[in-house]
């Protein structure tokens, strides 16, 4: 492998660790196997330390390739509790309003579903990485600030509805949509829609393009793959 010239590498994020966790961990291995003081190593998609599933990391000059890889297509398995809502529309944050919950059926699930599908316009969480003023909105959301973000356009192309349990009013769905997509965002929406609350207790993403979270390495499994691989230098490097 030639990790100078650029690779990418498709690793299931595990749970709890966030994206940069991710890719320090892949930077690291790389630059003791490379004996290298700099490696450029980046991803293309942020995954929340509460989501787990495909990350996509690249290499070298291939880091150019982010924003075209960033482009694709992303499918999520998203699993929302129906009936309260947290200031991040996820467990991040601590419940701050309970609903009713007693009119919600699945049918009344499968009325509403379809107004999610196609061009919609979505707020971004206050809790997120876009930027107010230069500032990241999640950190004047995690110092009390009020923080108003915009609308932005996106794709959802299927929501598909695999469990909803009555009993734990949780409702699972099966996701794909265009990047930029918050389901977080898309949990909150879907509460108020039904005339209650949502928030967003469980997401894993099973796609990005045509890579499926089954065919991807766990960490551990990237961190091997580069200390044992046979691994090619460029000639310019050799050169240097």
């Amino acid at each position: 492998m030639d990790f100078i010239t650029g690779e990418i590498l498709y690793i299931d994020k595990p749970l709890e660790w966030t994206s940069f966790d991710v890719v320090k961990r892949v930077r690291g291995v790389l630059l003791h196997r490379l004996h290298r003081k700099k490696m450029k190593v980046g991803h293309a998609g942020t995954l929340d330390p509460l989501a787990t599933g495909v990350m996509v990391v690249v290499t070298g000059k291939s880091t150019k390739l982010i924003e075209q890889l960033q482009a694709g297509v992303k499918e999520y398995v998203a699993t929302i509790q129906l009936g309260a809502t947290t200031p991040s529309y996820d467990l991040e944050t601590e419940i701050d309003a309970t609903y009713p919950t007693e009119h919600i059926t699945r049918e009344a699930v499968d009325a509403i579903l379809p107004d999610f599908i196609g061009r919609i316009e979505q707020v971004p969480p206050a809790f997120s990485a876009c930027k107010i003023d230069g500032k990241r909105a999640y950190d004047m959301a995690r110092k009390g600030k009020e923080v108003e973000l915009k609308p932005k356009i996106l794709v959802i192309d299927e929501i598909e509805v695999e469990e909803f349990d009555s009993d734990k009013m949780t409702l699972r769905l099966r996701i794909v949509c265009s990047k930029g997509t918050y389901i977080r965002a898309l949990a909150r929406d879907i509460g108020k829609a039904l005339n209650s609350g949502g928030h967003l207790i469980a997401l894993r993403r099973t796609r990005v393009g045509d890579m499926r979270v089954e065919d991807c390495l766990t960490v551990e499994q990237a961190v091997e793959l580069i200390r044992t691989t046979d691994i090619t230098i460029p000639d310019e490097e050799n050169n240097n």
